[in-house]
């Protein structure tokens, strides 16, 4: 079949386009005194028009499935025990609400291209590690949601395979890998953006302050919405991490950096949290991950975000020195992961900056006892200062600033 611009533009016989209310185009195959039949894929591929035809070729549409009806011994059963499991109620709210979504959007998802049954009725017996792929690969366009999914999928089959539950024979979602993605994540800040900050948002602002507790303090957007007067012991900041803390808690205890004290002397509050809204309420995760924004979009920095700030102090601490166990107590990592990813980008910078004059076209060979040109620092700078918090913060301490409460 040859395929040009018109085809592209115009569908096969019977077929329709419908907008659903997210605005996303579905194709349908819709005759006469029919159910309309959903088809998967690109109008005119091998995809679509495999479904096309199965659904011309198949007899009058079944009566509708009863989508309250479960079948016992399911995958849409077996989400639906772990649903009302103690572990699932055990999840901070926010990811039982994404995780539940997550499951539930796989129950319509046809067995196979323009097939009539879905993953809603698909017996235990026969999920294989075949069968979570094809999940998976429904969102293959989209590999974070793909991911996502994934991981939902996971947590229900390594929950039904404990003994003291044991409602599925094995766990098929173990033997399917992430789809890899070429995103580093959130953008991680630079000491030269977070000067540009400071230079929109001095000492004595509350935006200053926001940026101090995700940058000297180690914990995530959903902790420093937590921080107040009560996690301060002296000289240190002991609070509990907000993620996980149903199902694994896990309490931590840093030092406080003078940065970091003075910005909370310079912002005074009467309030449980460091950090309020304009009305004096404590902000939501979300909410202060939206402010963050507003502040980064005045400071000329609308690549920038909370998560980044977060990100610089591992990559700062990474480059100055700093162990993978010693990354993990002051982060909160349960395991080495992450603080490898951290301390291996810094090992690169150094190795490299300790390298690079080597290729010189001027001599012929090395002499071992040559001394090294130039001595390096740990941050791989030729001659100059490792970066650290000091020269962030030195000058800000010196700074006249403004109240808190009127500050930006």
């Amino acid at each position: 079949m040859r395929f040009d611009a018109d085809m592209a533009r115009r569908l096969p016989k019977f077929c329709v386009e419908d907008v659903d209310r997210y605005g996303i185009v579905r194709i349908y195959l819709r005759r006469k005194g029919q159910k309309k039949v959903k088809l998967e894929g690109i109008p005119w591929t091998e995809l679509f028009m495999g479904a096309y035809h199965a659904a011309l070729e198949g007899s009058p549409a079944a009566p509708a499935r009863d989508q309250r009806r479960t079948t016992p011994d399911s995958w849409k059963w077996l989400c639906q025990q772990y649903i009302g499991s103690g572990e699932f109620k055990r999840l901070d709210a926010v990811t039982q609400r994404r995780r539940r979504s997550l499951l539930e959007s796989t129950y319509d998802e046809p067995t196979k291209p323009g097939a009539s049954t879905v993953f809603a009725d698909f017996p235990l017996s026969r999920m294989t590690p075949a069968a979570v792929r094809i999940l998976r690969d429904r969102k293959a366009d989209k590999p974070d949601g793909a991911n996502n999914r994934m991981k939902a999928v996971r947590a229900v089959f390594k929950w039904a395979v404990k003994p003291d539950v044991d409602l599925a024979p094995h766990n098929p979602a173990r033997d399917v890998a992430y789809i890899s993605t070429a995103s580093e994540g959130f953008h991680t800040w630079t000491i030269s953006e977070v000067r540009q900050f400071i230079d929109r948002h001095p000492l004595g602002s509350k935006a200053y302050l926001a940026m101090c507790l995700l940058l000297f303090a180690g914990g995530r957007r959903s902790d420093v919405v937590l921080f107040g007067r009560q996690h301060l012991q002296g000289s240190w900041l002991r609070y509990t991490q907000h993620k996980g803390r149903n199902s694994k808690p896990m309490t931590l205890e840093v030092p406080l950096l003078p940065v970091l004290r003075a910005a909370i002397d310079a912002c005074p509050s009467t309030h449980l949290t460091f950090l309020v809204t304009e009305r004096g309420q404590p902000f939501t995760s979300n909410g202060f991950g939206n402010k963050m924004k507003d502040w980064c979009k005045e400071a000329g920095l609308p690549h920038c975000s909370s998560h980044g700030l977060r990100k610089a102090g591992a990559t700062l601490a990474a480059e100055n020195g700093a162990t993978e166990r010693q990354l993990m107590a002051m982060f909160g990592w349960r395991t080495s992961k992450m603080a490898e990813h951290y301390t291996r980008k810094a090992e690169q910078k150094r190795l490299a900056g300790g390298a690079m004059h080597l290729i010189d076209f001027e001599r012929e060979s090395v002499q071992l006892s040559e001394p090294s040109r130039g001595k390096l620092d740990f941050s791989g700078n030729r001659g100059g200062r490792s970066m650290s918090y000091k020269s962030i913060g030195a000058q800000e301490r010196t700074r006249t600033f403004t109240s808190c409460e009127t500050g930006t």
